[in-house]
C-alpha cells in the first residue's frame, strides 16, 4: 500500500533521529529479531516508507518502537503518519484480577505462545509511581469460596518459593507454565474472595511476588513484552497491598531487563525509581538497589555515578554481611557480578573478568541457571582479552550444567559460543569444546 505523497511526519521523526537509511533499517531488523520474527530490511525499504509506502501492519510497531528507543519518548502511529488502528470503541481496561487471568491463560496455552513471543519490549511503557497504585484494588467478587484466611496466603507464598527454586535450578522455560497455571487456577480466585482486611492485603502482596517471579521467568525465555505485562501486574498488586518491598523489587527487575537489552536510559530511570520507592531499606536491600543503579549508570556512560553507586553497594554489603548471611538474598556473588558489569561497561575488560571469576567462586551451587549464564559471560570476556584456553575451560564448566537447565537466555549464550569459537578451531582446546558442545546443546542450536 502506498500514498500519493511522501510521509512528511515519518520524515520529520527520521530526521530527528540522525540516522542514515541503513541505520534505520538495522534498528528495525534488531527489534524484529528480538521479537522472534527476523527481518532483512535495507536502506531502499526505509526510503520507500519515507516516500509514502505504508509498511505492513506487523512492521509498523517495530518502526514505532525503534523510533521511541532512539528518541527516548513514545511515538504514536498518527505522529509517524501511519493509519491509526481501527476497531470501534476502545475496550474498557481490565481489572487487575481479570488482567492476570487473561495473561495467565495466554501463557498456559501452547497454541498462543507465538502471540506472546511477538510482544515487544517497549521503552514507552507507562510505569506507575507508588502514589498512583497504593491502596487501589477493585472490590472482591464472590467465587466458589466465601472467605480466605492466612493459611491460603501461606499456600501462595510456599508455592512461590518452590517455583523460584525450580527457576534457579532448571530455568524459566520449565517453571513459568506452572506459575501461570497456579496464578489462574488458584491465586486469581483467592484475590476475588472476601476475607479480613489484613488477610486480603497479605494475599495481594503474595500474588504480587508471584507475578514478579513469573515476569522474571519470562525474561529468562526472552519474552520481554510478556515480562513487562507481568511486572505491571506485580506493581498494581504491590500498591494495592502497600507492599513497598515487592514494588521496588519489581522496578529493579524491570531495570535489569532494560539494561540487559542495552536500554540504558530506561534502566537508569527504573533503577532510580526503585531506590526512591524504598526509603527505609536495610543495608542488604540498599546494596541490591545500588548495584543495579551502578550498572545502569555505567551503561549510559556516567562513570562518576557508576563508581559512586558501586561504592555505596560495597559499603552496604559489608554492613549486611556483618549482621549475618541471609541465604537467597543479594549476596557478595551478586555484588561481584555488578562490579564486573560496571567494569565491562567502562571498558575495563580485565577487571570485568576478575570480578566475574570472584562472583563464580562465591555463588551458591543451588543457583544453577545463573551459574551457567554467568560462566558463559565470563568465557566470552576471557576470549575478548585473548585467553582462549581459559575461555574454553569456562565454557566447558557451563556445559557441565547445561543439560539440566531449560533457559532461552542460556540457549542464546550457547549460540554465541559457537560463533565465537568458530574462528579458533585449529586450537586443540577450542576444537574439543566445539565437538563436545555439538553433542550437548539442543540440536536446533548446533551449526549446520
Amino acid at each position: 500500500m502506498s500514498t500519493s505523497e511522501p510521509n512528511t511526519r515519518l520524515e520529520r521523526l527520521y530526521r530527528e533521529t540522525g540516522w542514515t537509511l541503513r541505520q534505520c533499517a538495522q534498528a528495525v531488523n534488531r527489534l524484529a529479531t528480538e521479537r522472534g520474527t527476523p527481518t532483512q530490511y535495507r536502506a531502499p525499504s526505509v526510503h520507500q516508507w519515507l516516500s509514502g509506502s505504508v509498511p505492513r501492519d506487523d512492521v509498523r510497531p517495530l518502526i514505532l518502537e525503534a523510533l521511541a528507543r532512539k528518541l527516548g519518548r513514545p511515538v504514536t502511529p498518527d505522529e509517524a503518519g501511519f493509519p491509526v488502528p481501527t476497531g470501534g470503541t476502545e475496550a474498557p481496561p481490565l481489572s487487575t484480577v481479570d488482567g492476570i487471568i487473561d495473561l495467565g491463560r495466554l501463557d498456559m496455552d501452547p497454541s498462543r505462545r507465538s502471540v506472546l513471543s511477538a510482544a515487544l519490549f517497549s521503552v514507552a511503557l507507562a510505569v506507575p509511581d507508588w502514589p498512583d497504585v497504593v491502596g487501589r484494588m477493585e472490590a472482591a467478587r464472590q467465587g466458589t469460596r466465601t472467605r480466605i484466611g492466612m493459611s491460603d496466603v501461606h499456600t501462595v507464598t510456599a508455592m512461590t518459593e518452590q517455583l523460584s527454586s525450580m527457576d534457579d535450578q532448571f530455568g524459566g522455560r520449565t517453571a513459568r507454565p506452572l506459575a501461570a497455571t497456579f496464578l489462574v487456577n488458584t491465586v486469581a480466585p483467592f484475590l476475588r474472595t472476601d476475607g479480613p482486611e489484613e488477610v486480603r492485603k497479605a494475599m495481594m502482596s503474595a500474588a504480587s511476588d508471584l507475578c514478579y517471579l513469573t515476569g522474571y521467568m519470562a525474561v529468562d525465555e526472552s519474552l520481554h513484552g510478556l515480562a513487562q505485562r507481568y511486572y505491571l501486574k506485580a506493581l498494581e498488586l504491590a500498591g494495592a497491598s502497600e507492599d513497598h518491598l515487592t514494588f521496588c523489587t519489581t522496578l529493579r527487575g524491570m531495570s535489569v531487563q532494560a539494561v540487559d537489552l542495552n536500554q540504558g536510559p530506561m534502566a537508569m530511570r527504573l533503577a532510580d525509581a526503585a531506590a526512591a520507592s524504598s526509603p527505609q531499606a536495610g543495608p542488604r536491600m540498599r546494596a541490591f538497589l545500588a548495584g543495579q543503579q551502578a550498572h545502569a549508570a555505567a551503561q549510559i556512560g556516567d562513570r562518576r555515578s557508576a563508581l559512586m553507586y558501586l561504592q555505596e553497594a560495597e559499603i552496604a554489603m559489608d554492613r549486611a554481611e556483618s549482621r549475618g548471611k541471609v541465604f537467597g538474598s543479594y549476596d557478595p556473588a551478586s555484588l561481584n557480578y555488578h562490579t564486573s558489569q560496571v567494569r565491562f561497561e567502562m571498558g575495563d575488560m580485565h577487571g570485568a573478568v576478575a570480578a566475574m571469576q570472584e562472583s563464580d567462586k562465591l555463588r551458591y551451587s543451588i543457583y544453577r541457571r545463573t551459574r551457567v549464564k554467568e560462566r558463559a559471560i565470563l568465557a566470552e570476556r576471557q576470549l575478548a582479552v585473548g585467553h582462549l584456553e581459559a575461555a574454553c575451560q569456562t565454557w566447558g564448566l557451563a556445559l557441565d550444567d547445561y543439560p539440566l537447565v531449560n533457559s532461552g537466555r542460556i540457549d542464546k549464550r550457547m549460540t554465541d559460543m559457537f560463533n565465537l569459537i568458530g574462528p579458533h578451531l585449529k586450537n586443540h582446546d577450542a576444537q574439543s569444546l566445539y565437538e563436545r558442545a555439538r553433542a550437548t546443546v539442543r540440536p536446533e542450536l548446533v551449526p549446520a
